[in-house]
């Protein structure tokens, strides 16, 4: 059996989760709702603060459902309670980043600055070469860094580009010099 399917989900106070007839699990908190379809293969069981994810079958495609259903929902509860978020790091001579209301407009040396727009229930926070994202869905939220980290990935020589901040570069020697 799954070990990560079998962990129970502790709901704090304040966050309300509810299974519809269709298998469609709604988590409600403070920054937001939450809803995800599960695989009909898939029971969730809703006792006080916790919730039990369990196998209808054992099928090896609902083994295969079960892990991730259970991480799924856990990732709702935390994502309405504490939320999630990315940080990028710009590294560049003139990359820049600026916050037009809530659009985040980009300097990356191209001829126009890049305008991107949040996603649903994401924020934006600009800090020198820093740009954090924010928001209550995990997917989202890595979806949309992704998606920046796109426009302008680093490159292994001199490390220009757009990075999470995390990621560590590995970088390359340049060109060898005459002998």
């Amino acid at each position: 059996m799954s070990r990560i399917g079998r962990k129970p989900i502790e709901v704090p106070g304040g966050v309300t989760v509810n299974v519809d007839s269709s298998n469609v699990v709604t988590v409600k908190g403070p920054k937001g709702t939450l809803s995800e379809s599960i695989r009909p293969e898939i029971a969730v069981n809703i006792d006080g603060a916790t919730v039990e994810v369990t196998r209808v079958s054992e099928t090896r495609q609902a083994r295969a459902f079960h892990g991730l259903s259970r991480t799924l929902i856990a990732n709702m509860v935390d994502g309405v309670t504490k939320g999630f978020e990315k940080t990028l790091e710009m590294n560049g001579t003139g990359y820049r980043a600026t916050l037009d209301g809530k659009i985040l407009v980009l300097s990356l040396g191209f001829s126009h600055p890049v305008r991107v727009e949040p996603y649903e229930g994401n924020s934006f926070e600009v800090a020198e070469r820093r740009v954090v994202i924010k928001g209550p869905n995990k997917q989202k939220v890595g979806d949309q860094a992704a998606n920046i980290r796109k426009l302008r990935p680093p490159e292994p020589y001199l490390g220009k580009g757009i990075k999470y901040s995390d990621e560590v570069i590995r970088r390359k020697a340049g060109k060898a010099g005459k002998k």
